[in-house]
């Protein structure tokens, strides 16, 4: 039931990121020369490595997943052995990775800051923060339920089936948030 209610709540979510899209592609086909003109302002390969590191955190999840379905929730043996690394190594790895990619975000951010664009500055910069900070949001919510699933690995003394359904849980929501900024990376770094 923790599943499908998980899955009927992403739905809602994408509805909501549906509508971030509409008003995206809305405000820029009526002002398209500011467009033109904020877009170079984007460094697209800093966004692009940032991306890349939000895409391998979710490979790191999924590892976890494998990990908690199998029932061992933390490592057997050395740091340095990957192989034997339990779900709690790989969701601290994939919330360091979620760390940094947050960290890049407000990097961005004041970068944009100081070249003038501010969410109050124009339609542009209105929604671009609109837009990224509503998934910087989601991903900061995803880092606080990830860091609850290590948690809960060091409060129970038997690893059940419930511990795993949370772990599992956790990554549709991760991958969840990757997916969708897959698709604003794309629409609002490469589609120019």
């Amino acid at each position: 039931m923790v599943a499908v209610g998980t899955i009927v709540w992403l739905a809602s979510e994408l509805m909501f990121f549906a509508g971030l899209f509409a008003m995206y592609f809305t405000i820029r086909s009526v002002s398209p020369e500011l467009w033109q003109q904020r877009t170079t302002l984007l460094n697209v390969p800093f966004a692009a490595v940032n991306t890349l590191l939000l895409v391998i955190s979710s490979v790191w999840c999924q590892l976890g997943v494998f990990k908690a379905e199998q029932g061992q929730p933390a490592r057997t043996g050395s740091l340095l052995q990957l192989q034997q690394w339990g779900m709690r190594e790989w969701y601290v790895l994939t919330y360091i990775f979620g760390s940094i990619f947050v960290s890049g975000q407000i990097l961005e951010y004041a970068s944009l800051v100081r070249d003038g664009v501010t969410i109050s500055s124009d339609a542009y910069g209105s929604v671009f923060y609109l837009t990224t900070g509503f998934h910087g949001m989601h991903v900061t919510g995803g880092l606080i339920a990830i860091l609850l699933i290590v948690g809960r690995t060091f409060t129970t003394r038997r690893y059940t089936h419930a511990q795993a359904s949370g772990a599992i849980v956790t990554s549709y929501y991760w991958h969840f948030v990757d997916v969708i900024w897959i698709a604003l990376f794309s629409t609002i770094y490469l589609l120019k």
